[in-house]
Order: structure tokens, then sequence, then C-alpha cells
């Protein structure tokens, strides 16, 4: 076989083939055979058909065809190899030339992985929030558990602020009950916003027994975003009453015997929760001052893939789960279509070169992903898909996810290179040390994953 290789661009590539004929002599027979399988002669045994009396009955053409077809993946195979390209994706092939008996000759045009040139980033700076927790944040902490703790009596006055009340709904379009329209028995903490608009200012001032008409535009149903006139009528008024602030309060709200306690313990986990929301914040910044340095081609045919399979995955997977669609989405978030496939497309760009930027990091620093790494990793996969840790191994394992998931802790591994080698520093001027944060791989993986999302860049031979 002989192969030459022609690049069209930084990304792409024209593998010109020529193959002997005598080296599709295995897939000639495969084909052969094949057919014998398929096929029934008057005066032969299944599978016993001679060569000349499929090319009579048949045609030889119908033999060329499954031949070259069975043998091309191996051919394009070694001329790959042969030329050190990485493809991406499937190739474009166009058979030129097949003379029976002599010659195969064929193109294969791919999207290849472009060249980069990795620059020193050990120069990237990058501002962060600074951890600070105050009276405030630990107050509201607090008053948030102290919610949860709270309990109902039923009064005898008007509903007010904070209230919770049971109601019966009626809502009317044109004068007509919607058939989902009444709802009986239905609890409703005032102020909470979780109803209709206007029903606060409805049932405040009434007491039980009371009733009041509102208009509102509805945000569900069969007559969702047309305006209806409801009724409201208050069965119960019930005030919500909170525990005192003292140690019997963190005695039973919590493992701690005094509230001082308590509250040391919602300091500690504030400054916990924001020492990860400032690693993850370094490493978005990080990421994005990286992908400023270095020059990438964009192999547009992957390009398209991805900006195909983010919207696929909007419509099919998010947006269905919710129920609408992507014109309810797209007015639901005030953009027009043509701004909508711009920020996809910008953001399937970012995603393409995050991908081949840490992937070349990954081979320049010689990144090896251990065992312990990708169970870990697959131990977070899977809390956050909703499996168990043996559900997700099995249909990564199945649907030959495995190389994907390596791909992911190599990626967090060669962010988390990046950046240790930068200068972070947070907004009061203080630098920023993250390399005591264990699960700084694993955060810089779920930061990569945040910018690629769901597709990968694959690479097919």
């Amino acid at each position: 076989m002989k192969s030459a290789v022609e690049t069209l661009n930084p990304t792409r590539v024209r593998l010109t083939v020529e193959v002997p004929f005598e080296e599709l002599k295995d897939s000639l027979d495969a084909a052969y055979k094949k057919i014998n399988q398929q096929v029934t002669v008057k005066g032969f045994r299944k599978g016993k058909i001679p060569a000349r009396v499929i090319d009579q009955r048949f045609g030889r053409g119908a033999v060329l065809e499954e031949a070259v077809n069975d043998a091309l993946p191996k051919f394009y195979t070694e001329a790959v190899n042969e030329a050190e390209v990485n493809p991406l994706g499937q190739p474009e092939v166009d058979i030129t030339e097949l003379k029976d008996g002599e010659l195969l000759a064929f193109t294969a045009e791919v999207d290849i992985r472009p060249t980069l040139e990795i620059p020193d980033y050990s120069g990237i700076e990058v501002t962060v929030d600074a951890v600070e927790v105050t009276e405030e944040d630990i107050e509201k902490s607090v008053e948030q558990l102290r919610e949860r703790f709270a309990s109902t009596s039923t009064v005898e006055r008007a509903a007010q602020d904070g209230d919770v009340v049971t109601i019966d709904l009626e809502a009317k379009v044109d004068g007509e009950v919607l058939p989902d329209g009444v709802a009986d028995g239905v609890s409703y903490t005032i102020g909470s916003g979780e109803l209709l608009d206007g029903i606060d200012e409805a049932v405040k001032g009434l007491e039980a027994g009371g009733e009041a008409t509102f208009t509102s535009q509805l945000k569900g149903g069969s007559a969702e975003g047309k305006d209806a006139e409801v009724t409201v009528k208050v069965t119960t008024v019930a005030a919500r009453e909170l525990p005192e602030l003292d140690d019997e309060f963190a005695q039973m709200a919590s493992e701690f015997d005094t509230l001082d306690e308590l509250k040391a313990d919602s300091r500690k986990r504030l400054e916990n929760m924001k020492q990860f929301d400032q690693a993850t914040q370094a490493q978005e910044r990080v990421l994005d001052e990286l992908l400023k340095l270095v020059e990438v081609p964009m192999p547009e045919k992957l390009l398209e893939d991805e900006i195909n399979t983010r919207k696929h995955n909007l419509e099919h997977h998010q947006l269905g789960q919710m129920g609408i669609d992507l014109a309810k989405y797209l007015e639901l978030q005030g953009k027009t279509e043509e701004e909508f496939l711009a920020e996809t497309k910008e953001q399937a760009e970012k995603g393409i070169k995050t991908q081949f930027i840490l992937d070349e990091l990954v081979n320049k620093e010689k990144l090896d992903v251990s065992r312990e790494e990708l169970t870990e990793h697959l131990f977070r996969r899977a809390a956050s898909s909703g499996m168990s840790p043996d559900q997700f191994a099995q249909a990564v394992a199945q649907g030959g996810q495995v190389p994907m998931l390596v791909g992911e802790v190599a990626r967090g591994k060669a962010l988390a290179v990046v950046v240790e080698a930068a200068t972070v520093k947070d907004t009061n001027g203080e630098v920023v040390d993250l390399s005591d944060d264990e699960d700084e791989v694993e955060t810089a993986a779920e930061a990569v994953e945040a910018v690629t999302g769901e597709a990968e860049v694959s690479e097919d031979k």
C-alpha cells in the first residue's frame, strides 16, 4: 500500500491511498463467504456456492463493493498511522479508482487535531474574591436553620406577611373556569412568591372565610401565559412561631450543646464553602487567561458537530425535562434565535479550545491518571448523576466511556498545574495558596467540564 498526505489547512488533511489488488484478497474471501451465507442457488448447498457462480448470478460488482467496504477501515488506519496525524471524527472517503485485479485507490479528507505551541504560563495573574465571613453571614445561616424548626398555630385574625394560609383557588379565562383551574386546600406562606403574582396582596388582610378576586398571568397549565381572573378563599390562617435562639435550640437543631458552638460551626462551614468557591473562581479565571495565550485553529466540521450536540442536548434533555420547547426557552431568556446560536457557537469554540490546550499540556507535562484518581472521579460523577457507583461504572464500561473519564481527570490535573504556576491574589491583595486543596484536581476537572460541556472531542482511526 502507498499513501501520501496533503495539508489542506491547519486542521484538515487529505490522505491519498493506493492499494495493490492482491492486498484485497482477505476481504474478497470474506465477501464471498458472507454472500454465500445470504443467498441460495439451486444445485448447491448453502455456503458451498463457487465464487464463479456468485459472480455470474449476482455480479462481480456486488462482491467488489462488499470487499472494499470491509477493507477501507484497515487501509485508512494504516494511512493515518503512516502520516502520523491525529484525526478527529469520521473521514469523508472518495473511491477514485477501482480496477478489478489491479488497483484500489481512494482519498480520505478528515479534520485533525492542530499542532499547538504552549507558551510559558507562569506569568498568569488573576484576582479572586477574598474569603470573608461576616457576623451577618453567620446570623443569616443560623436564621435559616431556625426557619426549618418553625411551628405554626391557627390564629383568629387577618392574614399578614409570614403567615401560612390554607386557600382554595379558582381561575377563569374569558369567564370560563379552566379544566385545571381549581385547587382546594393549598398551603401558602405569604410573601414566599411561590404561587401567582398578586396573590400576596389579595390574601393579606383576609380572615378565615374571607374571599378576594385578582388578575394574574398564569405560569403553567392549559392557559399558560394568559391573564386569568383568580378567586381565592382563605380557609385558615396560621402564624409561624420561631424557636428562641438559645442553647436549647442548639441542642434541638444540631449536635452542639450551646448556641456559641453552633455559631462557630456555622462560621467554619461558611469559610469552607467560600474557600471552595474561591478555588473554583481561581481555576475558571486562570483557564480564561490560558486560553488567551494560545492560538488555536478551529476545525470547522468539529465545531459544527459540537454546536449541534449542545443544541440537541438542550432541546431534548434539559428543556424536555422542564416541559418546554426551544422557542419558549428563548422567550423566557429574552433572546432571539440568532443570539442563541451566536452564544452557543462561542461556548462550543471555548470548549474545544479548552480540550485541545489541556490535552496538549497533559502530553507536555507527562501527566498520568492513577487508578485512585479515576475511582474518586467516578464516585463523584456517580453522585452527581444520582446513580450508585456500581451502576455508574457499569454504564460507563458498557458505553465505552472509560477513556472519556480518564480524559476529564487528566485535563483537571493539567489545569491544576497551570493554577499552581499562576499568581492568585484576593481582592485584599493577599496571595492565595491553593496547594493545600485536597480536592484541587477534582474541582479543576469540574471547572473544565463546565466549559467543555457533555460533548467530547473524539479521535477516530
